[in-house]
């Protein structure tokens, strides 16, 4: 992306120039070009095309942060004179930041494929426009329709006051797809959703996949509610990708912790969690996926970090200062969602790693239970969970039995992690995740993981 040119001279100049009045001092510069489509019932809602350059400053001074986002550079000696001003004004401690070796790098783009930029917009608008009869050509039952797609190719430079100099390049892209049927005085919605870091081909090709959003809608309406009650229940990778994400992931992030003394208390290091088999991962470094970069927005490389070795808790997720106050290494997950927002502890590609049993073998292990695919939605409050399945069986003596539809599962992370009784080796990635924390929605994540067998669960039903 050629843009944000003529600009190293200044912000060494600008560095140089405030290195001494605080602690720490970050200027990050952000160019993004990015393209939003959504139709409905086969009305273009929006279509466009947009580029959004920008920057911002952090200054750290005595454990005070200020911060402060721009549009120009020629305001940047303003911005940083507000930032430093207001990290002076609330700083009354003491530094904390982790230490890390100062790099010059040059990063990205990943891809390996066909570049989203280098597509024409009528292109783009057409693919919606064929996954939107897709969808509307499955029932006469289907009420309404949605396709979204949006691609964004990133480019960020970050220079430190510590002589950090990195200039990283990324693309992403994401397609959701939603259908509701209506009948029998009931409605239904089955959704699908995709991403890629690597080639606009991978968006290409699914009819199948989203003709199966369709059909579930359609066939929830005629399928029986799932008697409520406490399961064994075998769920798949996508569900398990969800599950360690949004039921576990976020009480890793050490933001999240250091300030809650009793969270902290929880997430004691050395504390058994689950089965000796049990091992949680969490990765920026691991290549190809959409939470995969090379540095984080604070110049720390990505790691792979184990958060679970063999069911006990061994590792957090952490920014320079979380680590820094909490005594442990950084992990390279201080990621901001743009140049608007100063970076927070974020996830990147969080997974569960794969155990010894084919998905046969753990439905012949259930005998009678629940088995549930994909996901329809979800929602967390901190240790409590729940989640929705896009489809869902009765298991009778290790056999897929009737279809059910509402089957919600309901629990504590910590009790369900306790009682996972064996782990698929089915490992499977879902590239659709969009992670929201602190008004900073939509940043990409990768989620995975293999089936789980999992004992006393809540669902609820009739």
């Amino acid at each position: 992306m050629h843009l944000l040119t003529n600009y190293s001279d200044l912000l060494q100049k600008t560095l140089d120039h405030y290195r001494e009045r605080v602690d720490f001092l970050s200027i990050r510069l952000e160019a993004i070009q990015s393209t939003d489509i959504v139709l409905r019932n086969r009305r273009v809602e929006a279509l466009g095309e947009r580029l959004s350059i920008g920057g911002q400053v952090r200054a750290c001074h005595r454990g005070g942060w200020g911060f402060a986002s721009f549009n120009s550079l020629e305001t940047l000696a303003d911005h940083v004179e507000y930032a430093i001003s207001a990290a002076r004004a609330v700083g009354t401690e003491t530094t904390q930041l982790a230490p890390v070796e100062p790099v010059q790098a040059q990063c990205g783009p990943l891809v390996t494929g066909v570049d989203p930029q280098t597509v024409p917009l009528a292109e783009k608008k057409a693919l919606c426009e064929h996954y939107q009869e897709v969808l509307q050509s499955v029932s006469d039952k289907i009420s309404t329709t949605t396709v979204r797609y949006g691609d964004a190719a990133h480019r960020v430079i970050l220079a430190t006051s510590e002589g950090t100099w990195i200039d990283q390049s990324w693309v992403d892209m994401e397609m959701r797809f939603s259908a509701t049927a209506t009948g029998n005085g009931m409605v239904q919605v089955g959704r699908e959703t995709t991403g890629s870091r690597r080639d606009f081909r991978d968006l290409q090709g699914l009819d199948a996949q989203v003709r199966g959003a369709a059909e579930r809608a359609v066939q929830a309406l005629s399928l029986p509610k799932v008697k409520g009650g406490v399961y064994r229940v075998v769920i798949d990778p996508i569900l398990t990708g969800l599950f360690v994400h949004e039921a576990f992931g976020h009480l890793s992030e050490a933001d999240m912790l250091y300030e809650n003394p009793d969270m902290l208390e929880v997430m004691t290091l050395g504390r058994r969690f689950g089965p000796p088999e049990l091992q949680i991962f969490d990765g920026a470094a691991l290549p190809g996926h959409r939470g995969s970069y090379a540095y984080d927005d604070e110049g720390v490389p990505a790691t792979v970090t184990q958060l679970i070795t063999d069911g006990v808790l061994t590792a957090r997720l952490h920014s320079r200062e979380t680590a820094g106050k909490l005594g442990e290494a950084p992990t390279g997950n201080a990621r901001c969602l743009s140049y608007h927002y100063p970076p927070l502890v974020r996830m990147t590609n969080t997974w569960i790693g794969p155990g010894t049993a084919s998905l046969a073998d753990l439905l012949a292990a259930l005998g009678d239970g629940i088995y549930a695919r994909n996901w329809l939605g979800g929602m967390t409050n901190g240790e409590m969970f729940t989640f929705t399945a896009g489809e869902a069986w009765r298991v009778r003596k290790g056999q897929l039995a009737e279809p059910v539809r509402d089957v919600t599962l309901t629990g504590n992370v910590f009790h369900t992690l306790a009682q996972i009784e064996a782990i698929g080796n089915d490992l499977a990635w879902d590239e659709s995740g969009g992670c929201g924390k602190g008004g900073q929605n939509g940043l990409p994540v990768g989620c995975g993981g293999p089936s789980l067998l999992i004992r006393d669960v809540v669902i609820g039903g009739d």
